[in-house]
């Protein structure tokens, strides 16, 4: 979405914060080069959905200026731990600055209202266009491009449900710790921590610490139950769903 006003700018990053994959970045190092500032928390599944896209956004354009930064805001416990976090970075190959924001101070100073969120600014600071949630990857893209002055094919839809204009389907709300029940969704993802094996609808997977995990997916949104079994040295705490195309054939 595009700004509502040119005079919004970038709060600036408070001192002494762990920062990954750099020494430290203040925010006066962002004039003069846009800046795409994302919010995520690596124990949610809409935000792993949305990483590739910071990729390969990051790859594509930071030779033509851009700088992706992400802000790490923790929602669960097993993601608060700034060593969880650094751990997950170098595991889901994130290679732009992330800053830990254990306390959640950057999260209020930009009244961010979840996950994931972006904010792209110009090369003065101000704000130009932001989203919260999945989904708009083009307008971003074409946002990105227009205030670098560059023009490319996009990034290519990563899934069916990302095209422009996909019919979804409302997903069943989070809940929160371990829960088997009825839910309607494209897919089943559970927040688990630990080292053991989960049973989701009969398919074990293994737990190797904390993170999002994917249990169950379908090709379209799909009305389902859940039977969710954990090993004892394995935690869940919360059960989550993410969004399926409508199925034009039902």
């Amino acid at each position: 979405m595009r700004a509502p006003v040119d005079h919004i700018y970038a709060p600036a990053f408070p001192p002494r914060r762990r920062w990954i994959n750099v020494a430290t970045l203040r925010s006066d190092q962002l004039c003069g080069r846009p800046a795409l500032i994302e919010f995520w928390d690596f124990c949610r599944c809409n935000s792993l959905r949305t990483l590739p896209y910071l990729r390969a956004w990051h790859e594509r354009y930071r030779d033509d200026g851009l700088r992706v930064i992400g802000v790490h805001a923790s929602g669960f416990a097993p993601s608060a731990d700034p060593d969880a976090v650094a751990a997950a970075v170098q595991r889901l190959g994130i290679d732009y600055p992330v800053v830990v924001d254990s306390e959640l101070e950057i999260w209020r100073d930009y009244g961010n209202l979840g996950w994931p969120a972006r904010y792209l600014f110009d090369g003065e600071s101000r704000l130009f266009e932001y989203h919260y949630g999945e989904g708009a990857y083009g307008e971003t893209e074409a946002a990105i491009q227009e205030l670098l002055g560059v023009s490319r094919p996009l990034v290519a839809p990563l899934r069916p449900e990302d095209e422009p204009g996909a019919q979804l389907v409302p997903q069943t709300e989070d809940v929160a710790g371990p829960y088997s029940g009825p839910y309607e969704a494209g897919a089943v993802w559970a927040v688990l921590d630990g080292h053991g094996t989960v049973r989701a609808n009969g398919r074990e997977l293994a737990v190797d610490g904390p993170g999002a995990y994917e249990l169950v997916s379908h090709p379209v949104s799909t009305v389902g139950e859940l039977a969710l079994r954990l090993s004892d040295d394995v935690s869940c705490h919360a059960v989550c769903f993410s969004p399926g195309l409508a199925d034009r054939a039902g």
